[in-house]
């Protein structure tokens, strides 16, 4: 099989990953693998058809090297400007060593419009509306995580100047993670124009907006979970054959993406997403998605941020866990939380305990590490 050479950047010289993308789409250059860290054994060639590899954060099991075509990268690009109503300028505060940073690049390169970088570490707010005020007229846009839009909401509702600068923004991209509907109600009555999106780096980014698919994507479950085909597909795991026949499947000629989580597709076609569907326990014999708890638990005021973690109960076999940073949320909010989610979710849903710790420990996404916070858990 045809290889060519394999490039490794520095994610934090965004220039560098820029120029080495360029070359790339626009001069058949190397394939990009913006990584600060490759770990051990990387290759020091990729498939010809690769373009760009991106390492995933390891949330749930061992990082992936995800290897993405040409194609798959201007299909998502051509996707994103059509459900956004055209090409526009970005403003880029996510490290290119995430593929919703890097896509904002490509986005950039194939738009012929230079793209504007922000706080791409120690997200700041002021920063992130000083870098507006400086983007040239037209379309504007950005993309961030949760936890970052919650930042900007809590100062917007502060500093009106703050707010204005952040709503005149055409579209934010939000994903990464769930994003809790208090939070996304909040954004929305200041007046920021939020897109929802599902996606991941096996799609090129976000392939969902809003619940609806866009480019050429298409949805459908399969025992319940999630498969996903169109042209953004990654060509798999590079060096990971085993791992590329676990996650991708042809039937009837057409490419299939098992994405792990669980969902439903209304009627209209709209995509709902339940959790992982291998982030569920069993308690007392009925089983509990830990993702549907963390997120009834964030609907209760305070409890944004929380995360819900499994445990070891001598009594049920494992039981749901809340841990919180700070004193956001004491143990003694833990009957006010069990009957919450046990008004919604039923009694098996309901917390065993809330734990406190000084910070959450994060992942370089920004993700929490939910491994480390149930190793933690099950040591107290």
């Amino acid at each position: 099989m045809p290889e060519r050479p394999l490039l490794i950047v520095d994610p934090a010289d965004w220039r560098a990953v820029h120029a080495a993308l360029r070359a790339r789409l626009f001069a058949d250059g190397p394939a990009v693998f913006p990584v600060s860290d490759p770990g051990d054994a990387v290759p020091a060639t990729a498939p010809a058809a690769t373009a760009l590899v991106i390492q995933t954060s390891g949330s749930t099991g061992r990082p992936k090297r995800v290897a993405l075509g040409e194609a798959a990268l201007r299909a998502s690009a051509h996707a994103t400007e059509t459900a956004l109503g055209g090409p526009g300028q970005w403003l880029v505060c996510l490290s290119p060593a995430f593929v919703a940073g890097s896509q904002q690049l490509v986005r950039s390169l194939l738009g012929g419009i230079e793209p504007v970088i922000g706080p791409l570490e120690g997200f700041d707010p002021a920063a992130f509306a000083a870098s507006v005020a400086g983007m040239a007229n037209g379309r504007r846009y950005s993309a961030l995580v949760p936890a970052q839009l919650s930042r900007l909401v809590d100062d917007g509702e502060r500093d009106p100047d703050l707010r204005a600068a952040v709503a005149s923004l055409d579209a934010m991209l939000i994903g990464g993670q769930a994003l809790p509907q208090a939070v996304a109600e909040r954004a929305r009555g200041l007046g920021y124009r939020i897109v929802r999106t599902y996606g991941s780096s096996e799609t090129a980014t976000g392939c969902v907006y809003d619940g609806r698919p866009v480019g050429a994507t298409r949805l459908r479950t399969v025992d319940g979970v999630l498969e996903i085909s169109g042209p953004t597909l990654a060509e798999g795991y590079l060096g990971d054959p085993d791992a590329t026949a676990a996650a991708f499947h042809d039937e009837g000629g057409v490419r299939w993406f098992r994405t792990g989580d669980r969902a439903e597709i209304s009627p209209d076609g709209t995509l709902r997403i339940l959790g992982r569907a291998d982030n569920v326990l069993i308690s007392g014999g009925v089983k509990v998605s830990l993702d549907r708890v963390e997120a009834v638990v964030r609907e209760l005021p305070g409890l944004s941020d929380a995360v819900v973690v499994r445990a070891p109960s001598e009594r049920w076999g494992e039981v749901p866990v809340v841990v919180v940073a700070g004193e956001a949320a004491a143990p003694a909010r833990l009957d006010e939380v069990r009957a919450h989610v046990g008004d919604v979710l039923g009694p098996a849903g309901r917390p065993d305990a809330i734990i406190v710790v000084a910070t959450l420990p994060l992942l370089a996404t920004g993700k929490p590490d939910r491994r480390a916070l149930t190793a933690l858990v099950a040591q107290r």
